[in-house]
């Protein structure tokens, strides 16, 4: 079989919609590596690595989409020429929050390099891993893992409950995410902060700025930065790779909490879903700060979908419509 139609089988089961009976033929391996975290191939070719033992938190990278392009920036992982290499917390996919009980895990401690005096440096905490609950390949790829949020001084602030579905169709590739913010460690405060949630940081040629033809659109048809700030029960940011149009959507399940999404989606490259920093992304006049009962949790439920074409050539409207009919996994189950 060609290379080429290798990978792009190899993208159908890993990451998508698994629907048809051509993406039963194949299917993901699941494995965890020498470094503490997980290596998703499919068809022996790399899907995506979650990464356990860099930077201050867990993430996905890199991530293949359809017919092998890679659909996440380089850095700071590895140096990419011609590659923006700002805001060095931006890793693939991952979730942080800028304050939680005191505690941020958006930023690292090098996010303003060596010498910083930044205020933020004494409140930079980390998500550490702890157990995997669930690895499993076969036509879908899971990774169900348990993880602890730490403040500076190494106090369990929350518990980080976490499911990663990968499946795929001919043309995407898709990751649902659940994330369980649970409160097992007694009363938690969760902040208003743009800087919170789950977030991806796109690859160089399809960001906005710079200015290759990049574009961003959500469901109510806003563009590039008029999408900031805005709900929208999806957002997609599309652009080219190699000369060819291919796009990652980000879709808010409707039970997700404060569904619609508010969006911090930058013309930079960053994309975040943030359902958090209701005031500080200029949606209301009052914070929406909340607080978390003991053993009280939080439910976040998205699905990224890595597409060949724009948010219309893949249809995602449609797409969106297929996933508001399922009833997401749970982080556990």
């Amino acid at each position: 079989m060609p290379a080429f139609n290798l990978r792009h089988l190899l993208g159908m089961l890993c990451c998508g919609l698994l629907i048809g009976p051509a993406a039963a033929e194949h299917e993901f391996a699941v494995q965890e590596n020498d470094c503490g975290g997980v290596t998703v191939t499919l068809d022996g070719e790399l899907f995506t690595t979650y990464v356990v033992d860099q930077g201050n938190k867990p993430f996905l990278w890199p991530i293949i989409g359809p017919d092998g392009k890679e659909m996440t920036r380089g850095y700071p992982m590895k140096k990419v020429p011609g590659e923006a290499i700002d805001h060095i917390h931006h890793r693939g996919l991952t979730f942080g929050h800028q304050k939680i009980s005191g505690t941020d895990t958006w930023h690292e401690l090098e996010s303003w390099g060596p010498k910083a005096t930044d205020k933020r440096l004494p409140f930079i905490g980390r998500i550490r891993h702890d157990r995997y609950r669930t690895l499993a390949g076969g036509p879908t790829a899971v990774i169900d893992s348990v993880a602890t949020m730490l403040s500076p001084a190494g106090k369990p602030v929350l518990t980080v409950e976490q499911r990663l579905t990968c499946a795929a169709t001919e043309d995407h590739r898709r990751i649902d995410v659940a994330i369980d913010l649970v409160a097992t460690h007694g009363e938690a405060t969760i902040g208003d902060f743009k800087d919170a949630g789950l977030a991806i940081r796109v690859p160089e040629s399809i960001r906005v700025d710079s200015k290759m033809g990049g574009e961003i659109v959500n469901s109510e048809g806003d563009q590039n930065a008029a999408a900031w700030a805005k709900r929208a029960a999806w957002v997609d940011y599309h652009g080219p790779i190699d000369g060819k149009p291919y796009g990652i959507t980000f879709l808010s399940h409707p039970s997700t909490f404060r569904h619609p999404s508010p969006w911090h989606v930058r013309t930079y490259g960053l994309f975040t879903a943030n359902p958090f920093g209701l005031k500080s992304l200029g949606l209301q006049e009052e914070s929406a700060a909340i607080s978390l009962k003991p053993n009280e949790r939080i439910a976040l439920r998205y699905r990224l979908l890595f597409h060949r074409g724009d948010e219309q050539e893949a249809d995602i409207a449609a797409a969106f419509a297929a996933y508001t009919a399922e009833q997401p996994a749970v982080p556990g189950n």
